[in-house]
């Protein structure tokens, strides 16, 4: 019989099975923890076991390895070196490291966190007891932030982007090679130019006075005509033939011109389809950035700022348009014209080559240490230009704030330092590479100069023609010329390669409210709530503590409490913005993490203390959460909100604009407006969050009609600091420090002469001295 610890029937009696069917005689479990995330972040339950031999890790039903059994994992103990946890995006990770690798992830929701760093500790105390296994420090954690080779990395990431593109670049490329083998013809037709018809030409008709009775003139370095011939070729015997070739110039400028057309028909050809990929890879990677944006729990926002995530999704896309669409494509055909060229120069003349490529390796060199510092410096100078684009973000939305305030002079300085940072980092950017693009250039003109000098010395040796230097120097010409251009992709490449870290800085976030493995359906719910033993921590900060009630169908329910208490948390848990750290939330009596995130919330309705409006209509402000609502579905639901009428005062009625935030409504209309909007999807649990706290009496008196009809019949959750409004409440709940101290209606509770009791009084002595 196997030992096994006194909590280990607390395991998933599946998984359990499976850990103890392959237990060998002897072996005895140690220690054990159950992850609740599978390797897609989903709801499903993992369960990891130590034994005197080995660790064990079994998933849930259902997944299964590529050989198709189910995934049981094993590690031989003497194998094992250190094994940690720790927080990455929200999630918690236990990894499992050997002397040299990592062995195995784990993940799981914070709710776990006290059990995994307990398990963590029963390893590393078992661990000391093997003599055999040397002690190494335990390794950090691989955080995509933290790893040096993330910008590195980042641009070739970009390829599973592309892949959907996959036949439009290859075209693209056959156009870039085809166009390059087009731009390598001129060039060589420049060779029978010079050495069939223009040298001996010059020979034989403009040079001698005769009219070319000397044109078998030996060179200098023949001896016989019959060796002046086999020197070169190319030489006219005779006038006659000279003027004969001369008539053949016509067909060589004809062949240069048609190799210029159709190099440049190829490149637009190219430059179109590359250009047409870039715009749909920026595009899906705007898309996909944005849609896991939308994923993201609400604790990834709290983090960020609004400008930064917008400079992330709008200019860091758009520099990798840029950079697709115009470096890649210049970068692609520079490569291919270098190596056609070097081929072709080696094959004219190994010798020269040779000498004219010798600045090529320093160049490669400059071009290797140069990229680092331009990566550091665009990756600084894109945290500027995001941190400039906050303060913009911050301050427009906010201007009436700050004039009020007459704080523009102070809104101003902040700007300008922002900007002082940009231009900081751009000038450490700039530094760097006014030197290297000059050296560049000064290294190619160098190279010129020794391909002449060479040249001009193997023509005097007879060793080449000058058709032969003629041609290469227009091939090497070209050829430091795309070294030129080619370099640019340098401060091209790590420009880009610091946004797309950036942008994958996003991607890589994993919401802390994970789908469920296998969802249940919600398509109808009662609204029955329950609050199970309820833990809830921000950080190290625990903010609710072993909370239970429940809350039934139908019933409203108020929350009181002084600020900090507890209470939007509560509701922010019952929206599952985030995830209770211990206990669970039931609805009829299923745990709401069991539900799809969207199918749960649909059910749902929230009413906020300062409403949100999008730019548009008040028409589709109201449809907002059923986009398909027809007008007289919009119209029933403004009446019942006690909204219809003063729409009907608005020049457009339901289709005037609202303005950005709604800044064109008053406080209250915009209440109202919200209502409606809740009332429209015909939620079963309602959420009011100081729904009337920041409007006048005579307004909260209109919008309290227009909560009665919302209430009817839903379950509610109201929170209201004015305690007058929750006087028809079925209960009312008093939260102090994250714990519930009193629960009864408005009346038992002021009879009680507690908590709620004080809070009533001094609301009520208030309203007295303010009427005084």
């Amino acid at each position: 019989m196997n030992r096994v610890p006194d909590d280990w029937t607390s395991a998933d009696p599946s998984l359990r099975a499976r850990v103890e069917s392959v237990l060998g005689p002897g072996e005895e479990i140690v220690a054990w923890f159950q992850a609740d995330l599978n390797a897609a972040h989903q709801f499903s339950p993992v369960l990891v076991a130590l034994t005197n031999r080995r660790m064990i890790s079994a998933d849930s039903e259902g997944e299964v390895s590529p050989s198709g059994t189910s995934r049981i994992r094993t590690w031989e103990r003497p194998t094992i070196a250190a094994i940690i946890s720790h927080d990455h995006g929200g999630i918690g990770r236990l990894e499992l490291f050997s002397q040299t690798a990592r062995l195995a992830v784990w993940s799981y929701t914070v709710a776990l966190a006290k059990a995994a760093n307990s398990y963590v500790e029963q390893v590393e105390a078992q661990l000391k007891q093997l003599p055999a296994v040397p002690h190494i420090e335990q390794p950090e954690p691989d955080t995509a932030d933290e790893d040096e080779n993330a910008n590195r990395m980042a641009l070739f990431r970009l390829a599973r982007f592309a892949r959907p593109h996959m036949f439009m670049i290859l075209v693209g490329f056959a156009l870039s090679a085809a166009g390059t083998a087009a731009g390598l013809v001129p060039p060589y037709l420049t060779k029978p130019i010079m050495d069939y018809i223009l040298v001996p030409y010059t020979q034989a008709v403009l040079l001698e006075p005769d009219g070319g009775a000397k044109a078998n003139t030996e060179p200098a370095n023949a001896e016989t005509p019959e060796e002046n011939e086999k020197a070169d070729p190319n030489v006219a015997a005779s006038a006659e033939e000279a003027r004969a070739r001369f008539k053949l110039v016509p067909y060589y400028l004809g062949g240069l011109a048609g190799a210029a057309v159709l190099a440049w028909l190829l490149s637009w050809g190219q430059g179109a389809v590359l250009a047409w990929v870039s715009e749909r890879i920026s595009a899906d990677l705007r898309n996909k950035t944005y849609s896991h944006l939308q994923g993201l729990s609400l604790e990834y926002f709290g983090g960020k700022r609004t400008g930064d995530l917008m400079s992330r999704i709008s200019t860091d896309t758009d520099r990798l348009c840029t950079f697709l669409s115009d470096s890649v494509v210049d970068f692609s055909a520079d490569v291919l014209l270098i190596l056609g060229t070097a081929i072709i120069l080696v094959w004219m003349d190994p010798l020269l080559a040779t000498v004219s490529l010798l600045p090529f390796p320093l160049i490669a060199w400059l071009m290797y240490s140069t990229r680092d510092r331009l990566q550091h410096g665009f990756t600084q100078g894109g945290r500027a230009w995001a941190t400039m684009t906050s303060v913009l973000a911050d301050t427009i939305p906010g201007i009436r704030v700050v004039k009020a305030f007459a704080q523009e002079r102070r809104e101003i300085e902040r700007f300008e330092h922002a900007n002082k940072d940009v231009v900081q980092a751009n000038d450490r950017v700039n530094s760097v590479w006014t030197f290297f693009w000059p050296m560049i250039v000064l290294l190619n003109q160098f190279g010129l100069l020794v391909v002449w000098g060479f040249g001009i010395w193997l023509i005097f040796r007879g060793r080449i023609t000058v058709g032969d230097l003629t041609v290469f120097l227009a091939y090497i010409g070209r050829f430091y010329t795309r070294m030129e251009s080619m370099s640019r992709i340098v401060s091209a490449s790590q420009r880009a390669a610091a946004s797309a870290q950036r942008i994958f800085d996003v991607l890589d976030r994993v919401s802390s409210v994970p789908e469920p493995r296998r969802p249940i359906p919600a398509d109808r719910i009662h609204g029955d709530i329950e609050f199970r033993h309820v833990g809830f921590r921000y950080g190290n900060r625990k903010v609710i503590h072993d909370l239970n009630f429940n809350i039934a169908a139908g019933e409203m329910v108020g929350l009181v409490g002084q600020t900090g208490a507890g209470k939007s948390t509560l509701v922010n848990l019952v929206c599952r913005f985030f995830d209770v750290a211990e206990g669970a939330i039931l609805v009829d009596g299923i745990d709401i993490r069991s539900f799809a995130v969207s199918d749960y919330r649909r059910h749902i309705g929230i009413v906020l203390q300062d409403p949100f409006l999008f730019f548009g209509t008040i028409a589709e402000n109201i449809s907002y959460g059923k986009p398909d609502a027809t007008r007289e579905e919009i119209i029933e639901a403004a009446k019942a909100a006690r909204a219809h009428e003063f729409i009907l005062q608005l020049p457009e009625g339901y289709d005037s604009l609202v303005g950005e935030r709604g800044q064109s409504l008053s406080g209250g209309e915009r209440q109202r407006i919200s209502i409606a909007r809740a009332l429209l999807i015909n939620p079963r649990i309602l959420i009011l969050d100081e729904a009337t706290s920041a409007v006048d009496t005579k307004t909260e008196r209109e919008i309290q009609e227009a909560l009665q009809n919302l209430v009817r019949g839903r379950t509610t959750i109201a929170i209201a600091h004015r305690l007058s409004t929750l006087r028809r409440a079925d209960r009312i709940v008093v939260l102090e420090y994250g714990r519930i101290v009193e629960v009864g209606s408005h009346a038992e509770l002021v009879s009680q002469h507690g908590h709620y009791a004080r809070l009533h009084q001094a609301q009520q002595q208030l309203h007295s001295d303010i009427a005084l």
